[in-house]
């Protein structure tokens, strides 16, 4: 809107009207998440250009990461006025345990405040993201489903959904089963849910169909990567071999309810990417 029509609308009393028609018109928009660590170097060198660049590519959803009391270096004030001021919402946030690296943010060091600070921005979901090479001990294992469980009492206490995410270390054996079956057969479907990383679960060689039948409900989240043939590589969202049309089709019975686009490196510019991405979102409705 221009100068002039501002004038015109504010003088006939209209120029609110029109704030909530763009407000609806935004809210009405179909969701399109994604996850922030894709655009990591991005945001390390200016956070508001880079997420004003997302929403320009239709993104109005994000899953967050790096926490440690701060988000990127801003209160929990400062990070909520730019998340309105751009359009986006946080859907999720990634959490590391503490076992090792015992840093702010994480599920060890004063989860309660963390969950506080995801609450006030509004997050749906707090996720356990990632185990260092140094908890992949048999010792670690066996007192993760307990650590997790606990996690998410203290997060349903406020309405957050608490949630593993994958690699594939997790579908090595582990005392006859894959670590994967472990956690989800000792952990409190109530408490724990599973972001389940499809191209992590592609690579180890497993098939996501089998646990939504073994493990109906269970996913509510997803990240939705591609492979490239042959090399195993990250790459764009149908510029690969997953299968996204069959896996889709069983989103009722996984439980989906939000799911991000993720690319953990390219050959190209990451925004460019990105656009490959969202145009093949874009053209097939089976991803809307």
């Amino acid at each position: 809107m221009n100068r002039k029509d501002f004038i015109a609308l504010s003088s006939l009393g209209f120029l609110g009207l029109y704030a909530c028609g763009n407000s609806n018109m935004m809210n009405s928009r179909k969701p399109l998440a994604i996850q922030l660590y894709t655009v990591r170097d991005a945001i390390s060198e200016n956070l508001e250009k880079t997420l004003e660049k997302l929403a320009e590519l239709g993104f109005n959803q994000v899953e967050i990461y790096g926490y440690d009391g701060t988000f990127f270096g801003k209160s929990r004030t400062e990070f909520q006025s730019i998340l309105k001021n751009v359009g986006l919402e946080v859907i999720s946030s990634h959490h590391t345990t503490g076992i090792v690296h015992n840093t702010k943010g994480t599920l060890l060091n004063d989860w309660e405040k963390s969950v506080e600070d995801l609450h006030f921005i509004g997050s749906k979901y707090m996720v356990c993201s990632y185990l260092f090479e140094e908890e992949r001990t048999f010792e670690h294992y066996k007192k993760l489903p307990e650590l997790l469980n606990q996690s998410g009492e203290i997060t349903k206490k406020v309405g957050i959904e608490f949630a593993y995410h994958n690699h594939d270390f997790e579908f090595e054996k582990f005392d006859e089963i894959t670590f994967y079956d472990f956690i989800l057969n000792n952990t409190s479907p109530d408490l724990v849910k599973m972001e389940l990383d499809l191209y992590w679960m592609a690579k180890a060689g497993f098939n996501p169909l089998t646990y939504f039948e073994k493990y109906p409900k269970r996913f509510p989240l997803w990240h939705v990567k591609d492979m490239k043939a042959g090399t195993k590589d990250f790459t764009e969202i149908g510029n690969g071999t997953i299968d996204f049309k069959t896996i889709f089709e069983a989103r009722k019975k996984a439980g989906l309810k939000h799911w991000f686009v993720e690319q953990d490196s390219s050959d190209k510019d990451m925004f460019e990417s990105l656009k490959i991405s969202t145009d093949y979102i874009a053209k097939n409705s089976f991803l809307k």
